[in-house]
């Protein structure tokens, strides 16, 4: 398939330079949006607004929405008024929305001023909405509907409305307040009977967001009804607008990523990795690296404290990366586990005691298991004829037990009292959880060399 995209994309370049601008416009009409913005990204940037002035007038907004934000503000800085006006006509408003909160100040203007007095006024009612809320993400085109509708005129509304609607399949009923007391979808009116009245066809135990609502939420909820659309309600039950399936699709995108780059201990990024510069990457990474740098100062400090019980049984420090390693893996696999429970509304900071429960029960027969298998390992083959051996495969063993029920309960507990306290969970992820870990369990170590040996 890849090589089938760098064939398309030279053939096109050819055409390009060749001026063979009726053959590339019909090879583009048979491709989808996001296959054509695609290419654009792989063409050189002289060429851009050559190849978007042959696409049809739809077709170049839907691929426009598609670009990466460096694409779409070169083309904009080529586009002439009137091309500029062409493109922001037939944007979808939470499409034109997201475009300008991606662009800088002079564009932002220059598009605006293009946009007429409507979207105008639209776009700046969805821009008033908190930054990753419903009513940032949300499009106020949508199909409305009269509760003494028949059916019949119920799709001669749709016909004369829905042309610039982003989706017209789920109708949504609502009062003369505008307040909104039902849905019913385009299947239902087409089975239908003309006479038949949208009152008596209509879904009113709908399930709606506000618009204060966060993304995240909302995207669940999607997920949660397989719904294609989803209402979008004030305070008041009003109905200002509906959040759709490739919003949604964008904003669990998003979260997955933002999340799994805090869990690596990465600052999340707005671009892509092959367009991020070394120094953009550098300032993403750096703060935490720094972070937990000093924070492993602990694990020194810890060892030098008890200097005196590696002196007298020097081989215990050859054990210590297996054990804090171990430490660090439990952790990790529990804070992970709770991370993604969270994300999914699985569970709640209610449920801790619930999930420590099940954690500590959990650490039992791991630590156990963990011991077991190193405690024959250490006597036939890594303490085979040494002094002390059995003590010292006991203080392993006991070691390994301790520290995987402790790194059980840190990595699962961190994670709910992060969202308790307004924090996202994914921050006490693997290297925060790591860290922590490791110096527990080199508290753990030395004080069961102590007792057991004696020192």
């Amino acid at each position: 398939m890849e090589q089938v995209n760098v064939t398309l994309t030279e053939t096109i370049r050819v055409l390009l330079e060749e001026k063979k601008f009726n053959t590339l416009r019909d090879i583009l009409v048979t491709m989808k949006p996001y296959d054509i913005a695609a290419v654009f990204e792989e063409l050189q940037d002289e060429k851009m607004p050559i190849l978007f002035r042959i696409l049809p007038k739809e077709l170049a907004a839907e691929t426009f929405v598609e670009m990466d934000d460096e694409t779409q503000q070169f083309l904009i800085h080529g586009f002439s008024d009137s091309e500029l006006k062409e493109v922001v006509d037939e944007l979808f408003v939470d499409d034109a929305v997201d475009l300008i909160e991606e662009m800088p100040a002079n564009v932002v203007k220059r598009i605006l001023r293009q946009a007429d007095k409507d979207m105008r006024k639209q776009i700046n009612e969805l821009l008033k909405y908190p930054e990753d809320s419903a009513g940032s993400i949300m499009t106020t085109e949508f199909i409305v509907l009269r509760p003494d509708m028949t059916a019949e005129m119920a799709i001669k509304r749709i016909r004369r409305t829905g042309v610039d609607k982003e989706t017209i399949y789920t109708c949504y009923v609502t009062n003369d307040n505008n307040k909104l007391i039902g849905i019913t979808t385009v299947k239902d009116l087409l089975l239908s009977e003309d006479d038949d009245i949208v009152n008596d066809m209509m879904e009113e135990n709908v399930i709606a967001v506000n618009t204060l609502d966060d993304q995240e939420q909302v995207a669940q909820k999607f997920s949660n009804y397989n719904f294609l659309a989803l209402p979008v309600v004030d305070n008041e039950n009003r109905l200002v607008g509906i959040v759709t399936i490739d919003d949604a699709i964008d904003v669990i995108q998003e979260e997955a990523t933002e999340d799994i780059e805090k869990m690596a201990a990465v600052l999340p990024s707005d671009k892509p990795y092959m367009k991020t510069s070394v120094w953009g990457i550098y300032k993403k990474r750096i703060p935490w690296l720094l972070v937990l740098m000093l924070s492993a100062t602990f694990t020194s400090t810890i060892i030098s404290s008890f200097e005196a019980v590696l002196a007298h049984v020097i081989i215990l420090s050859s054990f210590i990366p297996m054990i804090t390693g171990s430490g660090g893996n439990a952790g990790s696999q529990a804070s992970v586990s709770v991370i993604r429970a969270l994300s999914l509304g699985e569970i709640e900071f209610k449920s801790m005691f619930i999930v420590l429960w099940k954690e500590f029960r959990v650490s039992i027969l791991c630590g156990i298991t963990l011991a077991a298998a190193n405690f024959i390992k250490l006597m036939i083959f890594d303490l085979n004829g040494s002094e002390n051996a059995l003590w010292i495969a006991l203080v392993v063993s006991l070691t390994l037990v301790g520290t995987i029920m402790m790194s059980k309960i840190v990595g699962s507990s961190l994670p709910l009292l992060a969202s308790k306290i307004g924090f996202d969970p994914a921050v006490m992820a693997n290297p925060l959880i790591s860290t922590v870990c490791d110096s527990l369990s080199l508290i753990i170590y030395f004080a069961v060399a102590s007792g057991i040996l004696k020192i």
